[in-house]
């Protein structure tokens, strides 16, 4: 068994309480050096150990990811503790060992012993990835402003309607997505199965077949002997979709196609809106400067047309302008949406404003996709029916030439 280098303790406080916890050391002699200086009285140090199966079980990319539901129960469960007035030494400590993702306990436990060392919570959570940068930049502004609680249940709530949002999506779009998969599946089982018994019948009786038949034949033939080239052509299409995402150009003409798409852009564009309000709002209610939001809002938006414009924004806010004037000149963005800023800018309650239409485009997400599914129910079952129809009528349109032949 290979061991690990995380420490298990048992300490006595200055109240003379029993306190257990982890802590990453060389040995354990650090480890008690570590406990000391904290002001506790080691009561017991113990190397914890990690099974040969637990190792092999971590598979890079399976198992070990921190995602926004782990964020948004971390940041409202940091929050009480705080407010109760734990220390975060304490409360990072508590919350190492109930978290139930091994990646982000461990990650806690780094976190900890980092400020243990002198470095601040925001400057110790930029340093891991996991934590996204509108997460870091809220946390630096609660810690600036004596606030940390208050900001982190305001992370926490913005991560549960991220989180809520695209349940919903995913929700309306489970239906069509599986009657897609049983489309694929059920043309492959043909393909393979049904098709073939046909072949002997049609080349047996000879003749010319008709050119849905042979085209039919055809995709038989690849799917049953050549089926490793079109998985293996599979994959590398999408490992070069996943590689030109990542390159901007690429990706911002992909997000052009998507804004333009006949149903579905104008999906995509409530989604951006609302993530973009929702973000940019959050930033601003934390206390973060504005030009400091607009840059992390422009990073996180997830969309690059939408992106583009927020610069722009910035750099006219940067010269001294308003936030909404600049963002009249840019088509994705609605007349509404403009003008509610304004609003919000001559107001003062610019926050409450972006809160408002943050609210307002979810809505009109779970809207749009619940007509959406509406909508695209009856046409997948059209879809489905007319694969089978079309590959039934392939077989049997070669009949009429059987029977001319038997004459």
């Amino acid at each position: 068994m290979a061991t690990a280098t995380t420490f298990k303790y048992v300490v006595r406080d200055r109240a003379g309480k029993t306190q257990t916890g982890t802590l990453e050391a060389a040995d354990q002699r650090a480890v008690g050096v570590k406990l000391r200086e904290m002001g506790y009285a080691p009561v017991s140090i113990t190397q914890r150990q990690q099974s040969a199966l637990q190792q092999d079980l971590s598979i890079p990319g399976f198992g070990g990811k921190v995602g926004l539901k782990d964020l948004a129960v971390f940041s409202r469960q940091f929050a009480t503790m705080i407010n109760s007035g734990l220390s975060l030494i304490r409360a990072l400590n508590i919350l190492t060992e109930q978290t139930d993702n091994k990646r982000l306990a461990k990650i806690l436990g780094e976190i900890r012993t980092e400020i243990e060392a002198g470095k601040g919570l925001s400057e110790t959570l930029a340093e891991h990835e996991e934590f996204p940068k509108l997460f870091v930049a809220m946390v630096k502004a609660g810690e600036v402003a004596g606030m940390l609680d208050v900001v982190l249940q305001r992370v926490a709530v913005t991560l549960e309607k991220d989180l809520e949002l695209r349940r919903k999506i995913k929700s309306a779009m489970t239906y069509p997505v599986v009657v897609l998969i049983m489309a694929v599946l059920l043309t492959i089982v043909m393909l393979i199965f049904i098709v073939p018994v046909f072949v002997g019948m049609f080349e047996s009786l000879g003749g010319t077949l008709p050119l849905a038949t042979r085209i039919l034949l055809a995709l038989s033939f690849v799917v049953r002997k050549l089926w490793y080239v079109v998985v293996i052509l599979g994959i590398l299409g999408w490992q070069a979709f996943v590689y030109g995402r990542k390159q901007p150009a690429i990706r911002r003409q992909l997000d052009v196609v998507k804004l333009k798409l006949p149903v579905f852009g104008n999906l995509f564009q409530k989604i951006a809106l609302s993530r973009f309000t929702r973000n940019f709002g959050s930033l601003l209610r934390a206390g973060v400067p504005i030009l400091s939001a607009l840059e992390i809002t422009s990073e996180t938006v997830n969309n690059a047309v939408i992106a583009e414009a927020i610069d722009d924004v910035q750099a006219a806010v940067r010269e001294g302008e308003s936030v909404a004037r600049p963002l009249g000149s840019h088509a994705v963005f609605p007349p509404m949406v403009v003008q509610m800023m304004a609003v919000g800018e001559e107001t003062g309650a610019m926050d409450e404003m972006l809160m408002k239409i943050s609210d307002f485009y979810d809505d009109e997400v779970t809207a749009l996709t619940e007509s959406l599914t509406a909508l695209l129910e009856p046409l997948l079952i059209g879809l489905l029916g007319g694969i089978v129809g079309a590959m039934v009528i392939a077989l049997y349109m070669p009949m009429f030439k059987i029977f001319e032949l038997i004459q």
